[in-house]
């Protein structure tokens, strides 16, 4: 889990405001606002807030997104000057540190005793070796992999509680990946949820989140075999005042001489982790999902049920590379029985979007909404929409102006998405080739739009017809301001007949 360019899987959300007397803001029932960043820890985020007034929305929003930056402040592993890497500069000096940094240096220690070392703070050094091998396309030596391991297994820091200082050991890198994210997450709702008076707060930063407050969120599990954010999930649960995360080899790693190897590394071994493709973990607590979602990626099945019974509430979701679910016996008491159906036609259109993004610094995400109409201009389906406080959704027009009355129906559109963390600004969603009722539609000519307007920006619409024949095509669209390029992939299935 990456870490962090500061200072967030695309979801089909809606949401309702309260609509009020211009001159005075009125607290009523509670209303969901959402929001959308990028650039936030490396990726996205989304923040949903159910609150009676757009004021608590918005005290709760500021509060969330200091204390994601006053922590990266502290823990930044891509930050030269955050507080870990001025420590890290250090060697064999007792330095005062922050509560933060010591709270987290300990969790590593714990977490490696815990794990047996399939999580440690130093398996950085291996990751650099595979990296190399990389860009050498060639496997690294296995002489070089035992030297990275047996550096490993040095002692990196010691601390002392009493004086609240951390001695630093080695000169090995290290980066505060696996569940610091999902420490940086339950912090800041916590901040959110103690600025303003809010129902519930759902702070989700790349596809690992924190659910606070009196709220049942409907979260979908990414299908680790999909290539699209809005793929049929592989799962649907419910969770209230609990914390997701999921890990997996399918978003980051390095292909070497045309193998996939994951970018999750066993800090036992040297070796990359292959044999689970997803781990996805629900608990009480953020640290315990983080950690515990990394380290079922590289421990067996069989040490990872071990550890999990030895901690309280957790429930999991782990995919083998095979394909097999194994589920925590607590997991289905979760999940969301709706009985829906893949498509069953043989064709689909990927949407490739890139956001225009600055080289720094959080950037709110414009509406967009990916639509499809007949050559008639009829609506057939909305492939994504994202969107946040209801006010300003008439600011997408075009769309809008056809689907105002209709935007609520799909189950999906307040659901939250767990998945592997991605990089910021970059997004595939499929058109599975049916319309908006489910009926699969006819070969001919449609027109994808892929419209954008940004709160206090511009506002863009692109066109482009598309002929579904059965002749592949990929069609490039020029960018703008708002959308860098967007492609356009017509394709057979690859289960398609």
């Amino acid at each position: 889990m990456k870490l962090f360019v500061l200072l967030p899987a695309v979801l089909l959300l809606t949401t309702s405001v309260v609509y009020s007397d211009p001159h005075k803001e009125t607290k009523k029932a509670p209303h969901l606002y959402i929001s959308h960043y990028e650039n936030v820890l490396g990726t996205s985020l989304e923040l949903k807030v159910s609150a009676g007034s757009q004021t608590d929305f918005d005290l709760a929003q500021q509060a969330v997104l200091q204390e994601i930056s006053r922590m990266s402040r502290i823990l930044s592993a891509y930050d030269a000057n955050s507080e870990f890497r001025r420590w890290e500069a250090t060697y064999r000096q007792a330095v005062p540190v922050s509560h933060e940094l010591f709270e987290v240096l300990d969790l590593f220690d714990q977490w490696r005793i815990r794990t047996g070392g399939a999580l440690d703070a130093s398996a950085e050094v291996i990751t650099k070796v595979w990296k190399k091998a990389a860009d050498k396309q060639d496997l690294p030596a296995s002489e070089e992999l035992a030297v990275a391991v047996a550096l490993v297994k040095q002692s990196h820091w010691s601390l002392d509680a009493a004086s609240r200082t951390a001695t630093h050991l080695s000169n090995v890198p290290l980066m505060l990946n696996t569940f610091v994210k999902s420490y940086i997450i339950q912090h800041a709702a916590d901040a959110g949820m103690a600025a303003a008076h809010v129902n519930s707060i759902t702070v989700n930063i790349g596809g690992d989140m924190v659910v606070a407050g009196n709220v049942r969120e409907t979260v979908l599990v990414s299908d680790p075999k999909a290539d699209a954010e809005n793929d049929v999930p592989i799962d649907r649960i419910l969770v209230n005042n609990k914390a997701i995360a999921t890990s997996g080899n399918y978003r980051r790693g390095e292909y070497i001489k045309g193998q996939w190897y994951s970018h999750i590394v066993d800090p036992r071994t040297g070796q990359p982790a292959d044999s689970i493709i997803s781990a996805t973990v629900v608990a009480p607590s953020a640290t315990d999902a983080g950690a515990l979602a990394t380290a079922f990626n590289v421990m067996s099945v069989s040490e990872s049920i071990k550890l999990a019974g030895m901690l309280p509430g957790i429930q999991y979701l782990i995919i083998t590379r095979a394909g097999q679910q194994i589920k925590s016996p607590g997991w289905e008491e979760m999940e969301i029985k709706d009985g829906s159906m893949p498509a069953d036609n043989n064709f689909e259109l990927l949407v490739n979007l890139e956001i225009n993004l600055p080289k720094q610094g959080v950037v709110k995400r414009p509406y967009i909404a990916v639509w499809v109409e007949d050559e008639h201009h009829a609506p057939v389906r909305t492939i994504s929409l994202w969107h946040g406080s209801d006010r300003y959704l008439s600011e997408l027009r075009s769309w809008f102006l056809k689907y105002k009355a209709a935007y609520t129906t799909d189950k999906d559109f307040n659901s939250s998405l767990t998945s592997a963390t991605r990089s910021a600004g970059k997004y595939t969603v499929k058109w599975d080739g049916k319309d908006d009722h489910g009926n699969n539609v006819k070969p001919g000519k449609y027109i994808v739009k892929i419209e954008a307007a940004r709160e206090h920006g511009t506002y863009q619409l692109m066109r482009q017809e598309i002929e579904l024949n059965d002749t592949p095509q990929t069609i490039s669209l020029p960018g703008n301001i708002e959308i860098a390029s967007a492609t356009l992939e017509y394709r057979k299935k690859a289960n398609g007949n």
